[in-house]
């Protein structure tokens, strides 16, 4: 598993998977980019995404912390509150 002591490298972790696991175009991530809009993620992708999360960080993460989420940089906060929490 990759370090994640940045958030630079903790968004590098977020495109591999975006890219691997949910067949997002990798030109169409970036900070800005909506989950739900930009990146046609759906509810139950969310769901997943936290699931990868957590074997990501080894940490439990609590689905409500996500549901305020909306873009990557909202993603790649959130990671880095809960591996430096």
């Amino acid at each position: 598993m990759a370090s994640m002591e940045t958030k630079e490298q903790i968004y590098d972790q977020l495109v591999d998977i975006l890219v691997d696991d949910f067949e997002v175009d990798e030109d169409d991530i970036n900070l800005e980019a909506n989950l739900y809009t930009d990146l046609d993620l759906d509810s139950i992708d969310t769901v997943d995404l936290v699931i990868k999360l957590q074997e990501m960080t080894g940490k439990s993460v609590n689905p409500e912390t996500f549901k305020a989420v909306r873009t990557m940089q909202h993603v790649v906060d959130a990671v880095h509150d809960l591996v430096h929490g």
